[in-house]
């Protein structure tokens, strides 16, 4: 792909809505800003106007798929990781099959750093704290849920950036490196602590969100997917990739 077609290519994406490009490289990786409540791809094959892209999804290859305007052969683009839709933040994607294959290597490796803030009930007792749990994660329905006790290792650094003890009820901005990639860690993990997410209307406090937006504030999860960064090969080189979300104005302490 010449450098003018791989422009066009990324300047005509039917993102869905909020979605914009944070960065991309040459090879045809890029990361995208995923706002809350847009989806990382549809349930089914069929077009969802709240998902990523506006765009027909295959859940077979895992890859979006539509024909620009004028063009004779379809576009693809192939979804790397993925974010619950309540979720904010980094989501990565590629314009390549043989690129979206050796990426998706890596994550399953645990040679990609992500990193998450969450806004939180409560307090942690220490400043820095190495979260480890086991979940039984389990899907029906097409949809997700996890618990504690049994089940995979679950493993996350959590440092407190700042905290409001005196707010009723108290809060904290936590930024949240998990080391492991289980369904809804990051959630039970905080909810075991007693420190529920802000919004989580799954593991959350039901009483502390209903106060919580009575009182004005946003109502979404406020889970966000901060900053993303890997050193991958690809054609005889090594090549870093790395983008940040910048965290939305609501996560307030």
């Amino acid at each position: 792909m010449n450098p003018a077609t791989r422009d066009a290519f990324w300047s005509t994406l039917p993102l869905g809505p909020g979605v914009e490009v944070l960065t991309r490289d040459a090879n045809g990786l890029a990361a995208l800003a995923k706002p809350a409540g847009v989806r990382s791809h549809p349930n089914d094959d069929h077009v969802d106007k709240h998902a990523l892209l506006h765009a027909a999804y295959r859940m077979d290859g895992e890859f979006y798929e539509w024909t620009p305007p004028g063009a004779a052969l379809p576009s693809r683009l192939w979804l790397l990781n993925r974010l619950d839709s309540a979720t904010s933040g980094v989501i990565l994607v590629a314009a390549d099959g043989a690129l979206a294959a050796a990426i998706k290597e890596l994550f399953q490796r645990k040679r990609v750093r992500k990193i998450y803030q969450a806004l939180v009930f409560g307090v942690p007792p220490r400043l820095v704290e190495l979260w480890r749990d086991r979940l039984r994660v389990e899907k029906a329905g097409g949809q997700v849920r996890a618990t504690a006790g049994g089940g995979v290792p679950a493993e996350t650094q959590a440092t407190v950036l700042r905290a409001n003890p005196r707010a009723d009820p108290p809060l904290a901005l936590l930024r949240l490196e998990p080391r492991t990639g289980r369904s809804h860690q990051l959630r039970v993990q905080c909810a075991e602590r007693r420190l529920p997410i802000v919004g989580d209307l799954t593991y959350g406090d039901f009483a502390a969100n209903r106060e919580y937006f009575r009182a004005g504030g946003a109502r979404r999860l406020f889970l966000h997917s901060l900053e993303t960064a890997f050193d991958y090969e690809w054609k005889g080189r090594t090549h870093h990739f790395s983008a940040k979300a910048p965290l939305p104005p609501e996560f307030k302490v």
